[in-house]
C-alpha cells in the first residue's frame, strides 16, 4: 500500500490552448471603435478629394493664378510696367508688374486686397469674385493668403479709387486684377517684419543698446543692429529703397558736373607698399610674402596724375580708415567722391569749384522731381528730410577759420585760435550759421598750418595758416582740401619737420616725392564723403542709414 506521500495531488485541468491570448471585450469594442474611426476618416478624405476635383473641374479662373514653375511656363509678356511709371498713368490702362506683396488681407470670400510694392512705390490691388475674367473665389482666397515678401506678376486694370488710399504711395489709382503668378514665394516666417523696419528706431546721439522691446504705442522696436543684421529684408522698407536712390542720384550729380568741366576720369590703387600719410589709421593686410596697407585716400595717386599733365582729374571709390571711431558719423570704409585740378592763378579757383559742384548736388536734389519725391518717403520716417536750407544767391557762404571762432567765442562757446575745432564746437557753428545766416552749407578757409597735412601749402603771407578748407552741412564736415606743396625741396622740408618725421625718400613715399622733382604745376582739390553728404543732406540720426553695408569698428558682416 502507498504511504500518503506518494499520493498524488489533485490537479486542475489545464486550460485549453490559446485561451491566455484571448481578447478582451474592452480591447474588442476598442478595436471596433478605431475601425469605424478609420473608415469615417477615409470616407471624409474621399469626399474631399472629390470636392476638390469638382472644384478644380467647376474653377473657371485657374489658368489666371498659381506658382510659375520657371519663366517659360507663360506666355511671355511684351511690357512690364514699373509702379513708379503708375503715379501719372490714365483711367483702364492695362499694366503688367512684377512686385513684392507688400501686405494681403482679405475682406470677404469675394474680395481680397493686396499691396504691392517695388522700391520705394507702393500701390493697392483689388481682386474681386466675378468680372469679365469670371474670378473665382477660390483665385480671391488664394491671392489673400500669399506669404508677405513674395514676388508675384500681376496683370490688371488701372483704375480711380472711391478715396484717395492714404496708406500707399500712388494714393490715386489703384490696379484691378486679371491675373496674377507667384514668382518667389518667401518665407511664412521672417527675422524682422518690414512694417516694423518702417519705422525709425529711437536714436541718441549714441547708439543704445538696451533699446525697449515695444515703443510708446506698444509698437515693435527694430533696433539699428538688428536692421543692420537683417540689411537684405531691412533695405527693402521705402524709406531705405528712397535713400540709396537718392544715394544713386549723388554720385550721377557729382560724375554730371565733373563731365561737364572736362575732368579726367581715373582708378588709382586702393593698396600700397607703405603705411602713407602719417601710417597712423591704415589697415595692414598680408600680400603674398611681405606687407601692404589699404589707402586711406587716393591723395597721392591724383597728385601723381596731375604731374602727369592730366591737369583736371576725379574718381569715385573706396576709402579706408583703420580708425577706433564708434560714433554716428564714422566709418572704417565709406565711399570717396575725389577731384584734383591744376590751379592757374590762385588756390580760390578749387575752393569756388568745390563750392559750385556742391551747390549742383544740392540744388539739384532740391529740384528734380524725382528726387523731390524720394525725399518726401525718406521725410516719413525721419522727419526734416526736406529741410536743408541754401542761401538764395548764387554762391556759398565763405568763412575764415578765424570768422569761425570768433561766431562761437560770441556764442560764449571757446574756441582758440589755433586749435583745431572739435565736433561739438563744429555742431554749435552750424546752428549759429543756420540762424544767422540760413543756411546749412557753408564753408571754412584758411584752417591753422598745424592742424593740416604735411603736403598742405602754407599761407605765403602768414605761415601759421594754411591754403587748406573744409566743407560742412548741418555744421558737420562732408569735405577737406587744400592748395598741394607742388615743390620738391618745399614738400621735403615739411615732411622733414612734421611731427613724427616722414622720410621723403623711403620706399613708402619715394615715388610719391619723385613727382615732383621732376616738375609739377601748381595744383588742389578736395575728398568728399558721399556718406555723410547723404546722411547730412537728409538729416538721418547715422551715418549707417546712409550705407548699404556699414563697416565699422564692430561689424564686418553681412
Amino acid at each position: 500500500m502507498a504511504s500518503q506521500g506518494d499520493q498524488e495531488l489533485p490537479s486542475r485541468a489545464k486550460e485549453e490552448e490559446g485561451d491566455t491570448n484571448a481578447p478582451s471585450k474592452n480591447a474588442l469594442k476598442k478595436a471596433a471603435k478605431e475601425k469605424e474611426k478609420a473608415e469615417k476618416a477615409a470616407k471624409r478624405q474621399e469626399q474631399e478629394r472629390q470636392q476638390k476635383e469638382q472644384a478644380e473641374a467647376n474653377e473657371t479662373s485657374k489658368h489666371l493664378y498659381g506658382p510659375i514653375q520657371s519663366m517659360s511656363d507663360r506666355r511671355p509678356v511684351q511690357k512690364f510696367t514699373e509702379l513708379a511709371e503708375l503715379y501719372d498713368a490714365k483711367e483702364d490702362q492695362e499694366v503688367t508688374v512684377d512686385a513684392r506683396i507688400h501686405n494681403a488681407r482679405v475682406q470677404s470670400a469675394k474680395l481680397a486686397f493686396l499691396v504691392l510694392r517695388e522700391e520705394a512705390h507702393t500701390i493697392q490691388a483689388v481682386i474681386a469674385e466675378g468680372g469679365t475674367n469670371k474670378i473665382s473665389r477660390q483665385m480671391v482666397k488664394w491671392c489673400g493668403g500669399i506669404n508677405a515678401e513674395s514676388i508675384v506678376r500681376a496683370t490688371g486694370l488701372v483704375k480711380q479709387p472711391k478715396e484717395p488710399v492714404t496708406s500707399t504711395s500712388i494714393s490715386n489709382l489703384e490696379l484691378h486684377i486679371e491675373s496674377i503668378y507667384l514668382i518667389s514665394e518667401a518665407a511664412q516666417m521672417l527675422p524682422v517684419q518690414i512694417k516694423d523696419c518702417m519705422r525709425a528706431p529711437p536714436m541718441n546721439e549714441e547708439d543704445s543698446k538696451d533699446e525697449p522691446e515695444m515703443d510708446s504705442q506698444g509698437l515693435p522696436v527694430v533696433s539699428l543692429n538688428a536692421r543692420l543684421n537683417n540689411r537684405v529684408l531691412d533695405g527693402r522698407t521705402a524709406a531705405n529703397q528712397a535713400i540709396f536712390q537718392l544715394q544713386s542720384g549723388i554720385s550721377n550729380l557729382f560724375i554730371e558736373f565733373m563731365n561737364q568741366n572736362r575732368f579726367t576720369w581715373i582708378n588709382s590703387s586702393r593698396l600700397a607698399g607703405a603705411a602713407t600719410e602719417g601710417g597712423a589709421g591704415v589697415f595692414e593686410i598680408k600680400y603674398f610674402e611681405t606687407k601692404a596697407y589699404l589707402t586711406q585716400s587716393p591723395q597721392f595717386f591724383k597728385q601723381m596724375a596731375i604731374a602727369m599733365d592730366m591737369k583736371r582729374v576725379c574718381e569715385v571709390g573706396p576709402v579706408f580708415r583703420a580708425e577706433n571711431s564708434n560714433t554716428h558719423r564714422h566709418l572704417t570704409e565709406f565711399t570717396g567722391l575725389d577731384f584734383e585740378m591744376v590751379i592757374k592763378n590762385d588756390y580760390h579757383e578749387v575752393l569756388s569749384f568745390g563750392e559750385k559742384l556742391m551747390l549742383y548736388i544740392i540744388r539739384n536734389l532740391q529740384e528734380r522731381v524725382e528726387f523731390q519725391r524720394l525725399t518726401k518717403v525718406v521725410d516719413q520716417v525721419f522727419p526734416g528730410a526736406g529741410d536743408f536750407k541754401l542761401p538764395s544767391e548764387d554762391s556759398a557762404l565763405r568763412l575764415t577759420f578765424a570768422d569761425a571762432v570768433k561766431l562761437l567765442n560770441e556764442a560764449g562757446i571757446e574756441a582758440g585760435e589755433f586749435d583745431d575745432l572739435s565736433t561739438l564746437q563744429e555742431k554749435a557753428l552750424g546752428r549759429i550759421v543756420r540762424e544767422k545766416y540760413s543756411t546749412d552749407f557753408y564753408t571754412i578757409d584758411k584752417y591753422p598750418s598745424a592742424v593740416r597735412p604735411f603736403y598742405t601749402m602754407p599761407d605765403p603771407a602768414n605761415p601759421k595758416v594754411s591754403n587748406s578748407y573744409d566743407f560742412f552741412m548741418r555744421g558737420q564736415e562732408i569735405m577737406s582740401g587744400a592748395q598741394r606743396i607742388h615743390d620738391y625741396n618745399q614738400l621735403c622740408e615739411r615732411m622733414r619737420a612734421n611731427d613724427p618725421p616722414l622720410a621723403p625718400l623711403s620706399e613708402g613715399f619715394r615715388h610719391y616725392t619723385d613727382a615732383f622733382k621732376y616738375g609739377c604745376a601748381p595744383h588742389g582739390g578736395g575728398g568728399l564723403g558721399l556718406n555723410r553728404i547723404l546722411q547730412f543732406y537728409l538729416g538721418l540720426p547715422d551715418i549707417r542709414f546712409a550705407t548699404m553695408f556699414p563697416r565699422d569698428p564692430g561689424r564686418l558682416a553681412p
